[in-house]
């Protein structure tokens, strides 16, 4: 007999054994939980049959096409579930954690595989998951443009502490050059359960470090759970000379086509200012990059400390650091926390 379990059980045991959706197709691809694998018991469109069955002519009725529709795939999904057990192990969900998963659970368990099944199916997941967000505390990692923040923060990681990099998340590193050489964003639902399934393995005890961003990443939306905490959090700002951070966007970008650039250019174009977008393209014509990323960062440093203009004062701790060097800044910025912060509720446990 299949075994269910829930979200935070079911969490733990996807580290070895394989996760099983059993939603369509279309549900599947809309978002689903890191690592599954679809085996849908219908199609997109056998699903939206039964689904108007259901509505027209009541449970019953559905259940005997449902029943119809399956009994064909049987012994495919039998032989599929073999294939992918690990030690004769599965872990089965649907949309709710009703019908469907338990008749997958039913027809893997009758062929001799150990089948665990996830209460309340991925709509648990993603609701228990929003509640963690609600209930972690935050180090947010802010700083002008080009301060290096993205990989600071995966230094301070790789140091022990916890940290989550929602720009690698989102494909995008957020500003209107963010999409250059990034893979596609995934769908808003995706980037949600990619972010919670990381957020599940952290120790709500301590804080986690996250970069300060707005409330969208390129086409991607923060959980409002995760973006009204961070608004609330202590925000460790990095404070690191222009010229460095120019210095840091050139390296950054110099290898990009012109043309890729100037498109990102003229995207700010009326944020920047006429006068401004012609210089900085008639320096990217010119080559003269080291002019461009000055220019830009006129817009997005005033656009930053705008932001910033909105949170309480004596929640920004400012850190000054004298080069660019990540994992020397990382060390610099968790013995700031450590010593100035440990009177805060962040103190470490």
């Amino acid at each position: 007999m299949s075994e269910k379990v829930g979200v935070i059980d079911f969490y733990h045991l996807s580290k070895e054994i394989p996760i099983i959706d059993v939603r369509s197709p279309k549900e599947f691809e809309l978002g689903h939980i890191p690592g599954a694998i679809n085996i849908p018991i219908f199609t997109n469109d056998e699903r939206a049959i039964i689904g108007t069955i259901y509505k027209q002519e009541g449970r019953e009725p559905a259940v005997l096409k449902g029943l119809e529709t399956v009994g064909s795939k049987l012994r495919e999904f039998a032989n599929k579930s073999r294939k992918l057990s690990v030690k004769n192990k599965l872990l089965v969900h649907c949309w709710r954690g009703g019908m469907r998963s338990s008749s997958m659970a039913w027809l893997f368990e009758t062929v001799g595989i150990k089948t665990y099944v996830l209460i309340g199916g991925y709509k648990a997941f993603r609701k228990y998951s929003k509640e963690q967000l609600t209930k972690s505390k935050l180090l947010v990692l802010g700083g002008l443009t080009g301060s290096g923040k993205t990989e600071t923060l995966i230094e301070i990681k790789n140091k022990g502490e916890q940290a989550i990099n929602l720009e690698g998340i989102a494909h995008h590193k957020g500003s209107a050059f963010g999409a250059l050489g990034q893979e596609p964003q995934p769908t808003n639902e995706q980037f949600e359960n990619d972010l919670l399934y990381q957020w599940l393995s952290f120790d709500l005890s301590k804080p986690v470090w996250i970069e300060d961003e707005s409330h969208s990443i390129g086409s991607n939306w923060l959980p409002n759970e995760l973006f009204s905490l961070m608004r609330k959090s202590p925000v460790i700002k990095m404070e690191i000379d222009k010229q460095i951070r120019i210095n840091r966007l050139v390296n950054e970008y110099a290898d990009f086509d012109k043309k890729e650039l100037e498109n990102c250019i003229v995207k700010i174009g009326k944020r920047l200012g006429g006068q401004n977008v012609k210089q900085a393209l008639e320096s990217l014509k010119n080559g003269n990059l080291y002019n461009v990323a000055d220019l830009t960062l006129k817009y997005y440093d005033k656009s930053y400390l705008f932001g910033l203009e909105k949170r309480a004062k004596n929640s920004i701790y400012s850190v000054y650091l004298e080069s660019d060097d990540p994992k020397k800044n990382a060390t610099m910025l968790i013995n700031y926390t450590e010593k100035k912060l440990f009177s805060l509720s962040y103190q470490r446990q």
